[in-house]
């Protein structure tokens, strides 16, 4: 129900964008107002756990949006390939959903979905 996605983002060559310490990733309504630029948010945009008639659920299926803020459209471009790369390393299934320039933040954002399948039973 709630999948790995810090600890599966928080790899060195992201960190390269979004800092080590503090990492500049954060979990839904979470980031603060004056942020330093890059950085990321997440947010899990659905879940379905696996049902059987024998218990409670084995594992969930959830999906995961990654939203990349940055100042330019080469450094979220660059950005996304490292998420993509590292979510591909790890087996989980991804897509980009939305590329788009807020005119209100001056800001540019790629969106990510990512399908998280974790085990309940660990």
């Amino acid at each position: 129900m709630f999948p790995p996605v810090f600890t599966t983002l928080n790899q060195p060559e992201l960190q390269a964008f979004v800092g080590a310490d503090p990492v500049r990733m954060y979990d839904f309504g979470t980031a603060p107002q004056s942020v330093e630029r890059p950085y990321i948010t997440f947010t899990s945009v659905s879940n379905v756990p696996h049902e059987q008639i024998s218990g409670a659920p084995c594992s969930d299926a959830d999906v995961v949006q990654i939203d990349m803020y940055a100042d330019s459209r080469e450094q979220v471009r660059a950005m996304a390939r490292v998420v993509r790369q590292i979510l591909d390393s790890a087996g989980w299934s991804n897509r980009l959903n939305l590329q788009m320039y807020e005119p209100d933040t001056g800001l540019f954002r790629i969106s990510m979905d990512c399908d998280f399948i974790t085990d309940n039973l660990q």
